[in-house]
């Protein structure tokens, strides 16, 4: 946002004080400025000539050859000669003069030259040459008051306004961001009321009351106005005639250069002057070109269009609302005007609108047709609908006093079920005091909030009623720290001196939760080199398409982030999987896992809130094994043993793994997926899932490596006690390794024959590894026999207090034959 320091000494005043002190107090109290430059620093280059007559260049016809008085300026000691291209010089005006030498915008340096063989010496400048604006028709012809000879900036008011001092404007930026909850601060007023209070400058005063053209005020009827949208809170009308359109002054016109905005003509111009002047948007009507005598605010209708000022048809939605004469649309509400009543040249009466809307309807209808405008920008703020009856006036009396014989038409209309937001905010001068860490005095906290416009009533010297004007009442202050906030920002921050914190120091409460999942996180990227991501909770339509899970239930957003985007995932681990085939261009191994939120809207509670898992997923993809490869090659084995390694590491070692396709998703392997349980005071509780990728959905997916994917669902892991870690000491007595390989059916689980091994081994099985599995459908199956399979492993034997002689093994293996038989296999031996 702009602000021009020229425009902010109409409100304010700011003798002694410098465009730069303005932007430094800003800064430091009300928000952050982004940067400060001189509006046309060119005028202070540029001095006013007077053209004592004009003759026909004797070589160009549409030339003319001017003889200019400049004074003394650039050394002159007569009347320069100057040829001038342009159609409206004339004898006896004052005008721009840029003598040679002189700089214009665009780089553009003015030599002595000579133009079709007549020697010009300096040039006669249009607007458009002085990067005042686009006029580039004619010269810029100056009041006649100027005085000749001087700058241009120095020598008439022509960039100022009435009353204000001339001298070279300053454009002050503004961070947009900082402005959002302040609605009173989209406007020039906002901003001197924020200088009266951090400098204590007296604001000027503003007539913003109809009371002087009340005299004056025709006796007819109110323009019939009927509000049929609670989205309008509140819609002025007023009829004013005796208008006529044209030029705006040079004041006004450069005022609203100063801030970036085109002046176009005097009544566009003073609508936008009362918009940046007060923040509060306004609308002009051609009211010949009203269909009716009437204005209804009413939401479109499907199928209905709207030409607006920009010359876009644009097509309607039911949620758009509308500004309509007769049953024609004429405006959309809060955005843009129609271009079918809009102001002329020779308008003569209008209709002028000014209007208080919902600001999420504003927003949403421009957000839809990508028309942002200054209003809409401002509607979207929450402004006081008391505002507006305040802009109706201004617009009133500016325009009055640059037309003295404009009169209101009808009185004015007012409709909507409105109220004024105003409101009494509590404060306790302590707490002021206790938050800002400052012993400022009750009558300075009193002072400030004077100078900020909020009202102080003392119920007992310990409590005060705050009351809270309708500018700042719609989104800024609404509890009493915002108060506490106001007193703090005006003493200023840096003003506050510093202290040593002093509190008690309590340690954080134990998060059983964050320290398992940073346990977690801790082994899966230390230890196992994984990389941790971090996706949308979202699941695309192409990717559930390729995982077939779009025939379940999903949790669904109304306002998706893209096409295709409105379900919410169930499984963490399909994000996972949607990063395959991209990462696999660029490496032949990927290790990923995310920890993240998923939604199971069929399980939700009595709120209809859809149950929420916590869950940790990960996928390790690498090329497919050799057929001749160790049987603990492929993914889904060396998975497996990462996800045990995280759960010991964690203290929730998993107690046996299961087989299961029970609640597999489709895009896992129906043969080939299994589920950890965890054992603890005599409860079972599932804490991993386990699968490869269902070749079916590796080939929609573009991948053709070996896929493993598991989850860790964290709310189990967290119910489950952690086993304590314990030193256990190593052995004083050797030990003794045994190899044994038990021949078992294929459906007997490795879980089962391990718990065969330590049943037989009597407390003395110290260590248990397998290293080999023989299975029917293996190149060396036929060594266990059709339907069996064979697990071999490497078994330590440790007694303690003794070393173990060849008995003890042979008991052992004599326990597990036994073991083996009652599992349905045997103990094979050499």
């Amino acid at each position: 946002m702009k602000i021009s320091y020229r425009w902010l000494s109409r409100h304010v005043d700011l003798a002694g004080l410098a465009p730069q002190d303005v932007a430094n107090d800003l800064t430091l109290h009300t928000a952050e400025v982004e940067g400060l430059h001189a509006f046309a620093p060119v005028l202070e280059r540029v001095v006013v000539g007077h053209v004592l007559e004009r003759a026909k260049h004797p070589d160009a016809d549409k030339l003319s050859v001017c003889r200019v008085d400049v004074g003394t300026a650039g050394g002159a000691t007569e009347p320069l000669q100057i040829v001038c291209g342009a159609p409206n010089v004339a004898g006896g005006q004052r005008v721009a003069v840029a003598l040679a030498g002189t700089e214009l915008p665009g780089d553009v340096k003015i030599k002595k030259s000579k133009i079709r063989g007549v020697e010009s010496n300096g040039m006669i400048c249009s607007e458009r040459e002085l990067g005042l604006g686009d006029e580039h028709n004619g010269i810029w012809v100056l009041p006649e008051g100027a005085h000749v000879g001087k700058a241009v900036l120095a020598s008439t008011e022509l960039l100022g306004a009435p009353g204000v001092a001339s001298a070279l404007d300053w454009v002050i930026e503004i961070d947009n961001k900082s402005l959002t909850h302040r609605p009173d601060l989209w406007g020039h007023r906002g901003f001197a009321r924020e200088l009266q209070a951090i400098r204590g400058a007296a604001l000027k005063p503003l007539a913003l009351d109809l009371a002087a053209l009340s005299k004056r005020a025709g006796a007819g009827a109110p323009f019939a106005v009927r509000v049929d949208s609670p989205a309008c809170l509140r819609y002025l009308a007023l009829e004013l005639d005796g208008v006529a359109n044209g030029r705006s002054p040079d004041w006004l016109r450069f005022l609203l250069l100063a801030v970036g905005q085109r002046p176009i003509d005097v009544l566009v111009d003073v609508s936008n002057f009362v918009m940046l002047d007060l923040g509060q948007p306004n609308h002009v009507f051609d009211r010949r070109n009203l269909p009716k005598r009437s204005i209804e605010v009413r939401q479109a209708r499907a199928s209905e269009s709207l030409t607006t000022l920009d010359g876009v048809a644009r097509a309607l939605e039911p949620a758009d609302l509308l500004i309509c004469s007769g049953d024609a649309p004429v405006a959309l509400a809060g955005v843009m005007g129609g271009d079918a009543c809009k102001v002329a040249p020779d308008t003569a009466s209008i209709l002028l609108e000014v209007a208080s809307f919902q600001p999420a309807v504003v927003r949403r209808t421009a957000q839809r047709l990508a028309l942002r405008t200054d209003a809409s920008a401002r509607f979207e703020k929450n402004l006081a609908p008391t505002l507006a009856g305040e802009a109706v006036a201004h617009f009133a009396n500016v325009l009055a006093e640059l037309q003295p014989g404009v009169r209101i038409a009808s009185p004015l209309a007012d409709a909507g079920q409105w109220k004024d937001p105003a409101r009494t905010l509590a404060l306790r001068p302590a707490r002021v005091r206790a938050l800002l860490g400052h012993d400022v005095d009750d009558a300075r906290i009193e002072q400030i909030l004077g100078r900020l416009d909020l009202g102080v009533t003392k119920r007992t010297p310990t409590e005060w009623d705050v009351r809270i004007p309708s500018i700042r009442a719609t989104k800024d202050l609404a509890i009493e720290q915002d108060l506490v906030e106001e007193v703090g920002r005006i003493i200023g921050y840096g003003a506050i001196p510093e202290r040593p914190l002093v509190a008690p120091i309590a340690p954080a409460p134990r998060d059983e939760r964050r320290e398992l999942v940073r346990a977690l996180q801790d082994r899966l990227s230390g230890t196992h080199a994984f990389h941790e991501t971090l996706s949308y909770s979202f699941l695309p339509q192409a990717l559930g398409d390729k995982l077939g899970v779009l025939g379940e239930s999903f949790v669904e957003v109304v306002n998706p982030v893209s096409e295709g985007w409105q379900r919410v995932r169930r499984s963490v681990a399909t994000s996972l999987l949607g990063l395959l085939e991209p990462n696999l261009l660029h490496a032949s191994e990927i290790r990923v896992y995310e920890v993240g939120k998923a939604y199971l809207p069929e399980r939700a509670n009595e709120h209809g809130e859809p149950l929420e898992l916590h869950e940790l997923a990960l996928v390790l993809a690498q090329p497919k094994p050799a057929a001749d490869a160790r049987y603990d090659a492929g993914a889904l084995q060396r998975l497996k043993a990462i996800v045990e390694d995280a759960l010991r590491d964690a203290g929730r070692p998993a107690s046996r793994w299961l087989a299961s396709s029970d609640g597999a998703p489709p895009w896992a392997h129906p043969k080939r997926c299994a589920v950890a349980q965890l054992e603890r005071a005599g409860s079972t509780s599932i804490v991993a899932s386990l699968a490869e990728l269902n070749p079916h959905t590796a080939r929609a997916l573009g991948v053709s490596a070996d896929v493993a994917v598991a989850s860790l669902w964290i709310d189990a892991l967290v119910a489950a006690p952690r086993t304590a870690r314990r030193y256990a000491a190593l052995p004083k007595f050797p030990g003794t390794l045994v190899d044994v390989a038990l021949s078992v059916p294929t459906a007997r689980a490795a879980a089962e024959v391990e718990g065969a091994i330590r049943s037989a081994g009597k407390d003395l099985v110290r260590t248990l590894r397998l290293f080999d599995l023989y299975e029917f459908d293996s190149p060396a199956g036929e060594k266990a026999g059709a339907g069996r399979k064979s697990l071999a492993y490497a078994v330590e034997l440790v007694a303690e207090g003794r070393t173990l002689a060849e008995k003890d093994t042979q008991r052992f293996l004599e326990r597990l034959a036994r073991e083996a038989e009652a599992l349905g296999g045997e103990l094979r031996r050499a």
